[in-house]
């Protein structure tokens, strides 16, 4: 937990916040913080700065908080994600959030088993907390939106020619032998599929809808693997 993430709730003043259980033993436990400690904090959505801890103990901590630097810019990427493996659908959306992507679709794709929508992990209060994670992780406040597209049809002949309108679509296709020049401050579309890639009429459907197929050469990544291979290409230098 690189930042303290603060609600509006756990405002006791207006520039102080009391924080018990998860945030509480990290302090306690990781930081190891006293009375006068300071330590970074961001509110959900909004500013970042520093809380100075008046009163710890072992039910709440108090801080005094200042609140005046802005979050880190975002990504221009938005992502379209084929529904991962449940075991990694934790993973991967701490690390897309991490780096700073702030819309992201996880679609469904032939590849993709039925039973992977019905997991407990697709919840909104538990894709919250991974979000959450991959915040204080990154030193941001901004929270992603996800949303969950079950029909690929339909999401790509209706919805996604207006996601992606005004952006750069690209879909990686390990089938592909096009080396798509990814450029870092050019808004996205990114399509990556599930296991395997996206069937040739997946790729066909989003073809037609603006999007240029490539390739990151000979190695088939895991999703895990690729999706911060590919989000890292589009990090400020």
């Amino acid at each position: 937990m690189n930042l303290i993430l603060l609600n509006n709730d756990d405002f006791i003043t207006e520039d102080r916040v009391r924080l018990s259980g998860r945030r509480l033993d990290h302090i306690i436990t990781v930081h190891r913080a006293k009375a006068d400690t300071q330590l970074r904090v961001g509110l959900l959505n909004g500013k970042m700065g520093h809380g100075l801890i008046t009163h710890i103990d072992t039910d709440f901590v108090e801080l005094t908080i200042e609140l005046s630097q802005p979050p880190p810019e975002k990504l221009p990427v938005t992502l379209l994600l084929a529904l991962p493996r449940p075991k990694m659908v934790k993973r991967v959306l701490q690390s897309i959030t991490s780096l700073g992507v702030k819309q992201i679709y996880l679609i469904n794709s032939h590849r993709v088993e039925k039973s992977f929508w019905n997991s407990p992990l697709l919840q909104p209060e538990h894709l919250h907390e991974q979000l959450l994670l991959g915040l204080e992780q990154a030193r941001d406040t901004i929270l992603p939106e996800v949303h969950l597209r079950k029909l690929f049809k339909p999401f790509v002949e209706d919805e996604l020619p207006a996601v992606c309108q005004g952006t750069r679509a690209l879909v990686a296709h390990p089938a592909s032998e096009q080396f798509a020049p990814l450029q870092p401050n050019h808004p996205t579309t990114l399509a990556i599929g599930p296991e395997g890639g996206f069937i040739p009429y997946e790729v066909d459907k989003l073809v037609a809808c603006g999007f240029t197929p490539f390739s990151l050469g000979e190695r088939i990544l895991r999703v895990e693997t690729a999706v911060p291979v590919l989000l890292s290409k589009f990090l400020p230098v």
